[in-house]
């Protein structure tokens, strides 16, 4: 189907009926749980659970203020061998016998979680709603022991079950998720800018290491060291000498290991509730001004520019905002040139311009177009559905001024995250600080 055939699906958002606020969030680490004695053996029910009190905790609310939860999680199935995940989560963080629900949307289920739970109270259903996710794909259950023991996600087995997320009627895996069939919209790129393999090379490799430095410096990032740090352990001299070593092969035409997601367990949750009570509960609600959202399956060529477009085209159409009204981008990477791509789609950065903003590191943190402030999905780490929940503790945390050596230089009014996950989903959401 051609992309002018669908584009008349793309709907016309309404507002809420209700404003809706993020008023707290909490997360854990992203880890490698069983390669850890401490917290080997650590469940998705402890990971939740934790990130949930921390949520509560931070919104000023304990779980006898909260009417209703969301749980996410991308992979229950091959992760930790659960039908229904939300039941196994719920007396971790005193939610027994309240409502809930799970939904599963592969790496956009995170962002997702957001959508659901604005939903929820948008409606009028629920004043006060916890939402978020959980996901141990290095650490998974065995289907005949209890969660305690765990097993390791290896590289086979997430390839077998993502095999499971293509529409076999459509696409071949090796064409939507390896590295070749992922460059697709990278190459397009490359071929409208009349850009060079070197000039490719140089903004990769650019990219990889301010995302380096900025998941070192984060307290929560699978990864402490930077390119730098490596460098010297390896006696290099520099953090380019390393991206270009044996230990960064490419992988593709363009891309090279260190721009593809590292995965890890962890979690995230946030503490939405409808945003004229959200001062009887803290001083800082982040109000959710619209979110956008469209799939496209894997047999659309550059499925992922396409629906970002559409998903940034309702936002843009309901809010009248644009990219370039934004403070702040963030955007799930998992395939790191994702950053500038989508910044450029959705006008966060000129287009045709975000390889060089990104050249003259005005889209790290220090500059005055920041993206993924936390490191993004190749360096921070990836843990399927949480990592979504991460990329709005990271927001919300700027919008705060709380983001300790990672703050951005300039007040943020304004952010806008898009979410991409699975080769199906994608969307855009504009948060606004009231403050």
């Amino acid at each position: 189907m051609t992309e002018t055939r669908y584009k008349k699906n793309n709907p016309t958002l309404k507002p809420f009926k209700r404003g809706v606020s993020i008023i707290g969030v909490g997360a854990t680490p992203f880890m490698r749980t069983k390669d850890d004695p401490e917290l080997n053996g650590i469940t998705e029910g402890e990971l939740f659970g934790y990130a949930a009190i921390e949520a509560m905790a931070d919104a000023g609310v304990t779980a006898a203020d909260v009417d209703f939860f969301v749980h996410g999680q991308a992979g229950p199935g091959w992760t930790s061998n659960f039908a229904t995940p939300n039941m196994h989560v719920a007396n971790w963080f005193g939610m027994k016998g309240k409502g809930s629900f799970h939904q599963s949307e592969a790496c956009c289920t995170g962002y997702v979680a957001l959508e659901a739970a604005a939903n929820l109270i948008a409606s009028g259903v629920y004043d006060v709603v916890l939402t978020g996710c959980v996901e141990m794909p290095h650490s998974i259950s065995c289907p005949t022991q209890v969660l305690t023991q765990r097993r390791y996600g290896t590289d086979a087995i997430f390839h077998e079950v993502l095999c499971s997320t293509i529409p076999r009627d459509y696409a071949f895996l090796q064409h939507s998720a390896a590295a070749f069939g992922v460059e697709g919209w990278l190459d397009r790129y490359v071929k409208e800018n009349g850009l060079s393999d070197e000039d490719v090379d140089k903004v990769l490799t650019r990219m990889s290491v301010n995302a380096g430095i900025a998941a070192s410096r984060n307290p929560l990032s699978l990864t402490q060291d930077s390119y730098e740090d490596l460098a010297r352990k390896m006696g290099m001299e520099t953090a380019e000498e390393y991206l270009h070593s044996r230990y960064n092969p490419k992988i593709g035409n363009y891309v090279r290991a260190a721009q593809m997601e590292v995965r890890g367990d962890g979690a995230g949750a946030m503490v939405l509730c409808a945003t004229d009570i959200a001062h009887k509960f803290c001083d800082h609600p982040i109000e959710i001004l619209a979110i956008g959202h469209s799939c496209l399956e894997n047999g659309t060529s550059c499925l992922e520019k396409f629906a970002t477009e559409r998903a940034y085209q309702q936002v843009k159409e309901l809010t009248g905002l644009t990219g370039a009204d934004m403070d702040l981008f963030m955007t799930n990477d998992f395939f790191q040139h994702s950053q500038f791509l989508s910044a450029e789609v959705c006008e966060y950065v000129p287009k045709g311009e975000g390889w060089k903003y990104m050249m003259e590191d005005r889209m790290s943190v220090t500059g005055d177009r920041p993206v993924n402030t936390n490191g993004g999905r190749c360096v921070y780490g990836h843990a399927a559905a949480a990592s979504g929940v991460h990329d709005h503790y990271e927001a919300v945390k700027q919008m705060r001024g709380q983001a300790g050596e990672n703050q951005v230089k300039h007040p943020i009014k304004y952010a806008m995250l898009r979410g991409f996950g699975g080769g199906q989903n994608v969307t855009c959401t504009i948060l606004k600080n009231k403050d």
